[in-house]
């Protein structure tokens, strides 16, 4: 069923009254207002991923198709990256899709969620910002369509110098591990090594240098929304020492408050780096 710009139009009046029944639209300002406050002078993330998570509950909720959370979940990450970049996050990692998603999700679900994706990732690489598109997962496992979409978007920003936005999709915590260790057996092989002399010399730092987000600072908060708590093989590597904030919100109701709330959570943590 086609997703119209009416219903769309629709979807975003309702998630406005649940809004409006936590709070009224002055009292919500003032508390945003006074949570952005908070944040002045505050230890900012320079990472923050990002587990997109409740479209599909919060359609059926609204009485909508499921397409229709994963459009407008998907309009939502244009508003992530402007509040991210505001506050000067250097880093975003957003997990769109995962390899179980692509192989366990019916058809009829994975090809509009596809598209949503690829509309994505086109208007963050137009949105009019020095934006830096990486893509993380198995990209081999997409329709070639989406692919090639996806492909264009992250070149279309190849040389921007602003905030980095990691798209993974098709992607997999465990695989990235796997990928990881079988790229720095292949270095330690160029280097002359036999399999022995890789296995003693491979330390951690070389894992690191060959996961997806190779030279860039692990994350530092990791938000997921809908209520689960759990990471579900997110960035498996690279969560070791990462702060988790667990939001009871459906990701398509997650508003610019809820996202300054997290971030101040983080803020006011002591960091102990498994200490």
């Amino acid at each position: 069923m086609a997703i119209t710009a009416a219903r769309a139009r629709r979807a975003l009046t309702k998630a406005r009254k649940r809004a409006k029944r936590v709070l009224s639209p002055a009292l919500y300002t003032a508390y945003e207002s006074r949570v952005l406050a908070d944040l002045k002078g505050a230890n900012i993330p320079r990472h923050i991923g990002v587990i997109v998570d409740g479209n599909r509950r919060w359609a059926r909720e609204m009485g909508f198709e499921v397409a229709d959370g994963h459009r407008y979940g998907g309009e939502k990450l244009d508003d992530l990256m402007r509040w991210s970049d505001d506050l000067g996050v250097e880093v975003v990692t957003i997990w769109l899709l995962s390899t179980d998603n692509l192989t366990n999700r019916d058809p009829e679900e994975i090809g509009p969620l596809l598209q949503v994706i690829s509309d994505v990732a086109r208007r963050l690489s137009r949105g009019g910002r020095d934006w830096r598109i990486r893509l993380m997962g198995a990209l081999d496992l997409l329709p070639p369509d989406v692919a090639a979409a996806l492909q264009d978007a992250a070149a279309a920003t190849e040389g921007h110098g602003g905030m980095a936005i990691n798209i993974a999709v098709g992607y997999g915590g465990r695989q990235e591990i796997v990928d990881a260790v079988r790229g720095a057996l292949r270095t330690a092989a160029d280097r002359g090594l036999s399999i022995e002399q890789a296995a003693e010399a491979i330390d951690l730092d070389d894992i690191a240098a060959h996961l997806y987000t190779k030279g860039q600072p692990d994350p530092d908060l990791i938000i997921r929304t809908s209520g689960e708590q759990r990471l579900s093989g997110f960035l498996l590597w690279q969560t070791a020492n990462a702060e988790f904030y667990f939001s009871d919100v459906y990701w398509p109701d997650f508003r610019r408050v809820d996202f300054l709330r997290a971030v101040r959570e983080y803020a006011h943590r002591h960091r102990r780096f498994g200490g």
